[in-house]
């Protein structure tokens, strides 16, 4: 595959990069460049912005069976894609390919699928006294997207913007930008009108603070770290532009003493570990209550010693690199804290092989990690599960509850119902009760500074919808 690009995507055409200036991406498994994207500029976003809000009112007033349409023919040419975006995602990101398959180029089909029904219905309309109250697009949307899910976060943000009416100009990561194109050329292929959608590629400091400021920018939705969060909502504060925010994650998993424990935990570890634990939503909290506690330790050293790290494109291969050098030694530290601490290592850890070259960490678990420690307070984004014991499901609760994030959790017990109690205790978005699998079509968000609004299905619409009461 060649994957150098010169060009942005801008009014319905591909126009080249001005400035000649380029980004590197790296293959993570290999540290070797493996293409350039254009660095862009402010002026790039104006002229970007310029396109979108030229578009919105044509796009606003198409009827919602034509945007269905539209979106229906962008799901055919991404689905006739499908390979070429996991091996991709493979070379960009270091996913594993049977992984990269199933979720990097498998979900967000199946989330723009949902758009494509959900843009078909109007919006629906209700009469409050003498009061008609109608929903209406928003505007222009700045999509600023992380590199961990590159077109899952894309879709989940794109897919509604367009299916309510909106415009939108992305800026995906700077670390995983090629899979991006491929999605615009799909856009292209599908023939969507100009200016409806736009590409413009460059860092965060630049690009990325350009579309938050932008005063024709009505909307941000951005996905990525709490930190980087924060300085989004005050650039977008100062114009009072709208924000939806997915933020960082610490989430728990409660595994009750009548819990199925061997299923919990293997399943809680994988969960850990998917994405080479580069996962917002990644239980990396096991909390297990203190009769099953070593029992459970020794099954999740089990668990974490069958994830074979290597080439994303071998077979065998379970866990792949993380996505920068810089980040696999943000995840090192993690461990030397975590460990200095007074956390007991059960497996992987800093001495453990790795294979000679690639950002690697090797699957890691500590056990005996205090509730108020950095290990299990901060988001690590890495291989690397705290193991913590508690007493009894309030205990369990309450540990869980000790955070500042609230984005996911998950519940393990015998009985149904009191893992219901349990879980609608937990201050998080999201929690899975014995496994049960994700819904693309249910709401996706945060409590506390794992952020604000929703993605995904009729609410992740919502975000992108005006209220107006018009009284007569």
């Amino acid at each position: 595959m060649d994957l150098a690009r010169t060009d942005f995507y801008l009014d319905g055409r591909w126009v080249a990069a001005p400035t000649g200036q380029t980004l590197p991406v790296h293959n993570p498994a290999t540290e070797q460049v493996v293409a350039t994207v254009p660095a862009g500029t402010a002026t790039d976003v104006d002229r970007a912005v310029a396109a979108a809000r030229a578009a919105f009112p044509g796009w606003a007033a198409t009827a919602p069976a034509d945007r269905a349409a539209h979106l229906d023919r962008l799901h055919t040419a991404l689905t006739a894609r499908a390979d070429t975006i996991a091996r991709t995602v493979a070379t960009e990101l270091g996913t594993p390919l049977k992984v990269a398959t199933r979720v990097q180029a498998g979900l967000p089909l199946t989330v723009l699928r949902g758009y494509v029904d959900l843009a078909a219905r109007p919006p629906a309309e209700e009469t409050i006294g003498h009061s008609l109250v109608v929903r209406e697009p928003i505007g222009v949307v700045g999509a600023i997207t992380p590199w961990n899910y590159p077109l899952h976060q894309v879709v989940a943000k794109l897919a509604p913007a367009l299916a309510a009416g909106c415009t939108v100009v992305l800026k995906p990561s700077e670390l995983t930008p090629l899979v991006a194109y491929l999605l615009f050329d799909a856009v292209h292929s599908a023939g969507l009108p100009p200016g409806v959608v736009n590409l413009v590629t460059g860092t965060g400091g630049v690009v990325g603070e350009a579309i938050a400021a932008h005063p024709d920018v009505d909307m941000v939705s951005f996905t990525g770290s709490t930190a980087v969060g924060r300085r989004i909502s005050h650039l977008a504060a100062d114009r009072v532009a709208r924000v939806a925010l997915e933020l960082g994650g610490k989430s728990a998993n409660v595994i009750l003493d009548d819990a199925d424990l061997a299923t919990a935990v293997k399943v809680g570890v994988g969960n850990a570990f998917l994405n080479s634990g580069q996962t917002c939503t990644a239980w990396t909290r096991m909390l297990v209550h203190r009769s099953r506690y070593d029992e459970a330790l020794t099954l999740a050293a089990q668990a974490a010693q069958g994830y074979r790290l290597g080439d994303p494109f071998d077979p065998a291969t379970r866990l792949g690199p993380l996505v920068s050098a810089a980040q696999r030694q943000r995840v090192r530290d993690h461990i030397d804290k975590g460990l200095a601490d007074g956390g007991r290592l059960i497996a992987g850890g800093p001495d453990a092989p790795l294979p000679g070259r690639g950002w690697f960490v090797a699957p890691t678990v500590i056990a005996d990690v205090d509730p108020d420690s950095a290990l299990a307070q901060e988001e690590v984004f890495g291989p690397v599960l705290a193991v913590l014991a508690v007493d009894d499901d309030d205990h369990a609760v309450a540990v869980a509850n000790n955070s500042r994030y609230g984005l996911a959790g998950a519940v393990w017990s015998g009985d149904d119902e009191r893992a219901l109690r349990v879980a609608r205790r937990m201050r998080t978005g999201a929690v899975d009760i014995n496994g049960a699998p994700f819904n693309p079509l249910a709401p996706f968000g945060g409590y506390k500074q794992s952020g604000l609004g929703r993605e995904l299905g009729s609410h992740g619409l919502d975000e992108f919808l005006q209220t107006k009461a018009i009284q007569r």
